[in-house]
């Protein structure tokens, strides 16, 4: 009999949301990040959290810090998650691939969501970036440490990972109309991930 297709990672995501709360810790690593990324916006911004899975610890903490987070995940179960820890902040079910809001935002971050999609739907979010962010605008996210692919975990079933090489990262984001800040491979205070800083060009 010929197996069953992988699941992607949207169905992964649905199938396993329950199970995240207790797999993604509060602890913020990433802090110091996340601090730098709020200096960059104006006092009570909007940040577009792209990929917001459950809203914590990474929503919650912006929220903490006075600024207006719009959430948008792909997985149903993960947005349920999302509005049980951050009722009443707005939050919507898209695929980011079909991002059209029709406002831009002070501040976009895809912390930890956009590898998940392949190279070449990677290469077409960065005119989706650019079309959702203010003039000096900050924009976060996070890669793959080189140009690849590969394949995780989540509760036993494969969780799809990709990445372009730094290069092409960095002539996107310039196309685009971002420059970059700052970007670290494998960020040893950050839990080794690897962290893209830009701000869109004023």
């Amino acid at each position: 009999m010929p197996e069953h297709a992988p699941l992607t990672v949207l169905e992964t995501y649905q199938l396993h949301g329950g199970a995240w709360p207790k797999l993604r810790s509060d602890h913020l690593a990433e802090r110091s990040w996340l601090d730098r990324f709020c200096d960059l916006l104006p006092t009570g911004g909007t940040v577009l959290d792209i990929g917001c899975g459950s809203g914590l610890p990474v929503a919650g903490d912006l929220i903490g810090r006075g600024f207006k987070i719009t959430g948008v995940d792909g997985t149903p179960a993960m947005l349920e998650l999302f509005q049980h820890n951050l009722p009443g902040v707005e939050a919507h079910l898209i695929d980011m691939r079909k991002l059209a809001f029709d406002r831009r935002f002070s501040g976009l971050l895809a912390w930890d969501s956009l590898f998940h999609l392949s190279p070449s739907d990677q290469r077409g979010m960065f005119a989706c970036f650019h079309a959702h962010a203010e003039s000096g605008a900050p924009l976060m996210f996070t890669s793959g440490s080189s140009e690849g692919e590969a394949i995780g975990d989540l509760e036993g079933d494969p969780l799809y990972h990709g990445s372009l090489d730094s290069e092409e990262y960095q002539s996107l984001l310039d196309k685009a109309g971002f420059v970059v800040l700052d970007h670290v491979v494998e960020d040893p205070s950050c839990d080794f991930r690897t962290i893209w800083l830009a701000k869109r060009k004023e």
